[in-house]
């Protein structure tokens, strides 16, 4: 068999996304219910599994490799793992590490990811209002994640702001977050509201802001300039010409982008998502855990590409909530 993975699409897999907690300290309200119930220790993969596990994904042809959670950094000793994946860096079988985080951590935390290889990193944040944040993150400190910004800007590492676009809530703070952004250097992507999980109270179809919608506000107040640029993700991207910056957008409502999708996703209790919108899944924990040699676990995560689907179901287009995951964000890793 080929070292690579390819899926049935004929699309190299060579991204992965791995959440190493589902516990956060927000409980933004697109991503988690307020009162969420959290595995239990021992479900979760040990941070020596999750090296091996990666590790194993590495020798298999992963070339760039995000960590996401829940939050993190909130993961006791999570650096370690962290540096002792900094050594597939140093013999460039990884061409990338980097991290998913909401920033709360990032004053504690920047120097030694820079330290461990990281490079670049995205913030979730998707207002600049403190009362705002608040509400959305229900327990979230604007004040505590814009210092994290600060040093991970000081600390070297590139930063890209992930904004969730949400109708009546930031609309308007769409020049606000962008000329902030400009000033400090930081890319930007908008994201628009996906189907997960069931949140209780909270109306998917009333947050739902079409990035199309996005594109043309900005079209009004700037030249806007198509990038055929990728990054290995699913954002499109333009160009500002008057301020330089480059904007993603990252739609799985308006534009699916499946047909270019290399990356699957595994949770931190070893469960592998050939899809973020579909309930197909294997487990890897299982095969991890039987015995010491890895050919068990190669073998599973083979098996699970070649079961990857072509894309997902996503679709808000009848006003209904059409493709919707039962499982939230969080659980998946983003």
């Amino acid at each position: 068999m080929s070292a690579l993975l390819v899926d049935p699409f004929q699309r190299n897999i060579n991204y992965l996304r791995v959440s190493v907690t589902d516990r956060c300290d927000f409980r933004c309200v697109y991503c988690m219910s307020e009162n969420m119930n959290f595995l239990p220790k021992k479900e979760l993969l040990t941070l020596e599994e999750l090296d091996r596990m990666c590790s194993t994904f590495v020798k298999l042809g992963i070339e760039k490799l995000r960590i996401t959670g829940g939050e993190p950094l909130v993961r006791r000793n999570i650096m370690t793992f962290f540096h002792s994946m900094g050594r597939h860096l140093e013999t460039g079988a990884l061409k990338e590490l980097t991290v998913t985080t909401n920033g709360s951590q990032l004053e504690r935390f920047a120097t030694d990811l820079y330290a461990s290889g990281v490079r670049r990193i995205n913030i979730s944040l998707d207002t600049l209002d403190e009362k705002k944040f608040a509400d959305i993150t229900r327990w979230g400190r604007l004040t505590q994640v814009l210092r994290g910004i600060d040093a991970a800007l000081a600390a070297g590492l590139h930063v890209k702001i992930n904004a969730v676009a949400l109708k009546g809530f930031n609309e308007t703070e769409l020049p606000l977050i962008t000329q902030w952004c400009s000033d400090l250097g930081m890319d930007l992507t908008w994201i628009e509201v996906m189907p997960m999980g069931d949140l209780g109270t909270e109306d998917r179809l009333g947050q739902y802001w079409s990035l199309k919608e996005v594109q043309r506000k900005y079209s009004e107040q700037f030249t806007v300039t198509e990038l055929a640029e990728r990054t290995g993700g699913p954002a499109r991207y333009v160009r500002l010409e008057e301020t330089g910056q480059k904007i993603g957008f990252i739609t799985p409502l308006t534009h699916n982008f499946c047909e270019s999708c290399n990356r699957v996703r595994v949770t931190c209790t070893g469960e592998i998502y050939m899809c973020l919108g579909q309930e197909d899944m294997a487990d890897l924990r299982a095969p991890l855990r039987s015995t010491e040699d890895n050919k068990p676990l190669e073998d599973a995560i083979r098996i699970a590409i070649s079961k990857k689907p072509k894309g997902h179901d996503f679709d808000y287009s009848r006003q209904r909530l059409d493709g919707q995951m039962p499982r939230h964000m969080s659980h998946t890793g983003g």
